[in-house]
């Protein structure tokens, strides 16, 4: 890649994560990045990492001094750190006045976000952050920080949760040399107490296998989200085993818009697929349940010997999308579809396309929890999703 395409990219980039709107959770990042820099900056002072003994050295490491510091990401609670016993004091270049640390710290997180976090790509963008040559062991813990604090907000206890929604989306990753599908399992929550959004967790395997479910849906209960009075998701095999090992005391809503695809694929006439699509939906519209399933036997009737698969098929299927009428009427709109996954999904791949292949599943997770953090964040702190019902 040539000097003038790296710096188009990076341009794109930085207008996809700063021009388009920023949330709150990019400051722990950027924290950890300032805070990262400045480690390196202070052992490349002293001429020894830390607890390394036996060396020429110019001073020993004495701390940290907290420091508010003011970013175009906002304002970031650093830890300084301290030299005592050095010949020349020791100053942190990144925070003086008029330093390309703004610039650097946004490009750093940039690469952070549509690299995955590469130790060999991310070593050259920590060099401009901090001004002179990075090792790849240093990016490395500058990783692992960053991954400890994901873990963190994945495993960080959970608010009472009414509403719990679930998808889960693929992306290609290289594992082992070979280029894998990699499933990423995604919960969004609406909190019983305020009606607000918030993504509970998220997980990535090689497959939406009932075990890999299983264990999700176990975690979030365990973080506290007690029983949701209803959860949203299509029909996949293992999902639907796992809501009945983890999550059996909660109904379950099948997404009626997954239901009105499935549907299309069979019929078996083109010119009939649109009509088809209208009547469905008008069972979907319909003011009541017992409207509903009045609605489901005209259509069951009218096309059973025309479309005999498709009436095989509704009859058994179709009822599984009117779950969503035991709700109050305010709220039926929002939850009959898992339609707000599917946009966070295409969230997730504004900023991932660039990527295209991820080198592992430690790289794909590390983004998608970002990408994450940022949005939840949003959320919590926007308007009501729903209005609490008494």
């Amino acid at each position: 890649m040539n000097e003038q395409t790296e710096a188009t990219l990076q341009d794109q980039l930085l207008k996809i994560l700063f021009a388009e709107g920023l949330g709150d959770g990019l400051a722990n990042i950027a924290q950890l990045l300032m805070n990262a820099a400045m480690l390196i900056e202070r052992e490349n002072h002293i001429g020894a990492g830390p607890y390394q003994r036996g060396v020429e050295r110019n001073g020993h490491a004495n701390g940290f001094k907290p420091r508010a510091f003011q970013t175009a990401i906002g304002a970031l609670q650093l830890a300084v750190p301290q030299v005592r016993g050095s010949d020349t004091p020791f100053r942190t270049s990144l925070l003086e006045k008029g330093s390309r640390s703004d610039r650097a710290l946004k490009s750093a997180i940039a690469t952070l976000y549509v690299q995955g976090v590469s130790t060999r790509r991310v070593t050259k963008v920590m060099e401009e952050l901090c001004g002179f040559e990075v090792s790849s062991g240093q990016v490395s813990n500058l990783n692992k920080q960053l991954d400890e604090e994901f873990a963190k907000w994945r495993a960080r206890p959970l608010p009472e949760i009414q509403y719990l929604i679930l998808d889960a989306t693929y992306y290609k990753v290289r594992i082992d040399g070979t280029v894998r599908d990699c499933a990423t399992l995604k919960a969004i929550g609406i909190r019983r107490d305020d009606g607000k959004r918030m993504i509970l967790g998220v997980s990535c395997a090689l497959s939406e296998a009932e075990v890999h479910w299983r264990e999700f849906l176990v975690s979030l209960k365990e973080r506290g989200i007690g029983i949701p009075d209803l959860i949203v998701s299509d029909a996949h095999t293992g999902l639907k085993a796992a809501l009945r090992a983890a999550c059996n005391a909660s109904p379950w809503q099948r997404c009626q818009f997954h239901l009105q695809q499935n549907a299309g694929h069979l019929v078996t006439k083109q010119e009939l697929k649109s009509i088809i699509a209208s009547q469905i939906a008008a069972i979907f519209n319909a003011e009541s349940r017992p409207h509903a399933e009045e609605r489901l036997r005209v259509f069951l009737e009218t096309w059973r010997d025309k479309q005999p698969k498709l009436v095989a098929w509704a009859e058994e299927n179709l009822p599984e999308g009117f779950t969503v009428f035991d709700l109050p009427e305010a709220h039926r709109r929002k939850l009959r579809t898992s339609n707000a996954c599917e946009t966070l999904n295409s969230q997730i791949k504004r900023r991932t396309r660039v990527v295209g292949l991820f080198p592992s599943e430690e790289s794909l997770q590390r983004l998608v929890t970002a990408v994450l953090v940022e949005i939840s964040e949003a959320w919590e702190s926007g308007k009501s999703y729903l209005k609490p019902q008494n």
